[in-house]
């Protein structure tokens, strides 16, 4: 049997102009942004049903180091045992329901300081205080309550349902086979892996990021290097999850010549950092097309775009990433990944930025906690000593983002408070806003339940 073409299933996406939009509701109403009542079927019916990520394997890489996930009133430990499997357990003591543990940390046994029952990385009872006073008990059935936990693409996932479908078949094949090439469980963060508390829903955040239309307003430097062709995106649908790529081009290509679009590669690493990497390779590509006189002279069918592809696989296969899986394309092109209910990620070859956006502990609709991490492929050797620290900010605004993620956070939390305005009672979605009608399309299937 042939091997699947690297890519192949790009091709299979669906072209905006095959999409039926007739299918989707682009007017949204805005009390899900604001009603505490609308947050609280969410939280029954999304919240407390969805699998969702709670973190990455590799911050539990030893047997005992644990996390603690909080989820509204909600709080969950999860663990690597003695055999390497990580586990989750409600974060409540079986005898009084004390807490157990809050934040990170290693333990060979988690102890409740209460009445100092102690339970093993498995979550069974190991013993009591003083078993004198407590009389007979049977410890297997007083273990930990578990919580479904599994793994996948580098990321731990929780759901809190106890009816829990498998991972795998929430996330879908396509979901699996369109990530796993890129490498996501090898690559580690860098330069950014922060937490801050927003003042707007967490459906503004995942909106913001799932449509293109807002750089028109919100980024208008990008608008210089790009240009937004209205209908060439592609669309990937795998259940209650997406994918959306448009073929990444510097502004106007077909009416600029050479030395303008190989201008426009130099300008990205200040909206696209990890690019910087790739230049020298690509300086010494088109310096290889240069003729007598020194002008850029392509050969037949080769692009600027093209050389960027050659520069960028070429790049990361000396570093030692495996990018055979990934088309040309790939090298280029960010597609946007957005998993269900609260995951955004843009990724191409060796780099990728997520988006993780949950709803604020107190319950409030009007504030939601975002988690904002920038991750490269690295050597194994070397990933220790670039891996970002994380960062928990505490007061409001203090963290320099790069300038398009601090656009958006000014912008969305702006977005909220005309929400508020009861004079407004819906939006109206744009057509090129198809990816939010979607995502909007699969919380009222949930909600509806």
């Amino acid at each position: 049997m042939n091997a699947p073409t690297p890519g192949a299933w790009i091709a299979q996406t669906t072209h905006f102009s095959d999409l039926d939009l007739k299918t989707l509701n682009f007017r949204i109403g805005t009390d899900r942004y604001t009603s505490p009542e609308w947050a609280q079927r969410e939280r029954e019916n999304v919240w407390l049903k969805c699998w969702q990520i709670v973190g990455r394997t590799d911050e539990l890489p030893e047997a005992g180091d644990w996390k603690e996930y909080r989820l509204l009133d909600q709080s969950y430990i999860v663990v690597r045992g003695q055999d390497g499997v990580i586990r989750g357990f409600t974060n409540a003591c079986t005898h009084r329901g004390n807490a157990l543990c809050e934040g990170r940390g290693k333990a060979s046994r988690f102890m409740c300081p209460y009445h100092l029952w102690s339970f093993g990385l498995d979550g069974k009872l190991l013993g009591v205080g003083r078993p004198d006073l407590v009389g007979p008990i049977d410890k297997a059935q007083h273990g930990l309550k578990p919580v479904s936990v599994d793994c996948a693409l580098g990321f731990i996932f929780l759901n809190p349902d106890p009816q829990a479908v498998p991972l795998a078949q929430a996330l879908t094949q396509g979901v699996m086979d369109g990530l796993a090439p890129y490498k996501l469980d090898e690559m580690v963060p860098v330069g950014m892996d922060v937490r801050e508390e927003l003042d707007c829903n967490w459906k503004v955040v995942i909106d913001a990021f799932s449509e293109g239309y807002h750089i028109i307003g919100v980024h208008p430097e990008l608008l210089s290097i790009m240009d937004l062709e209205p209908g060439q995106s592609r669309f990937g649908f795998y259940g209650d999850h997406g994918m959306a790529v448009a073929p990444f081009e510097v502004k106007n290509v077909a009416n600029c010549g050479i030395d303008e679009q190989v201008e426009g590669i130099r300008s990205l690493p200040s909206t696209f950092p990890t690019v910087a990497e790739v230049l020298p390779r690509f300086e010494q590509l088109v310096d290889e097309c240069r003729d007598a006189s020194g002008a850029i002279v392509l050969p037949e069918g080769m692009t600027v775009r093209r050389l960027l592809q050659r520069a960028t696989r070429e790049t990361l296969t000396g570093k030692g990433m495996d990018v055979s899986g990934l088309i040309d394309d790939q090298m280029s092109d960010s597609q946007g990944w957005f998993l269900f209910p609260n995951f955004f990620m843009t990724i191409r070859a060796g780099e990728a930025t997520t988006i993780m956006v949950y709803p604020h502990e107190s319950g409030d609709p009007n504030k939601c906690v975002w988690h904002c991490t920038a991750y490269m492929w690295l050597p194994e050797a070397v990933r220790a000593q670039y891996r970002a620290q994380p960062v928990d900010v505490k007061e409001r605004g203090s963290y320099p983002y790069f300038l398009a993620l601090q656009q958006d956070y000014d912008q969305m939390q702006r977005q909220q408070r005309g929400l508020r305005n009861r004079g407004l009672t819906h939006m109206q979605l744009a057509q090129e806003e198809v990816s939010v009608a979607r995502f909007h399309g699969v919380v009222d299937k949930y909600v509806a339940d």
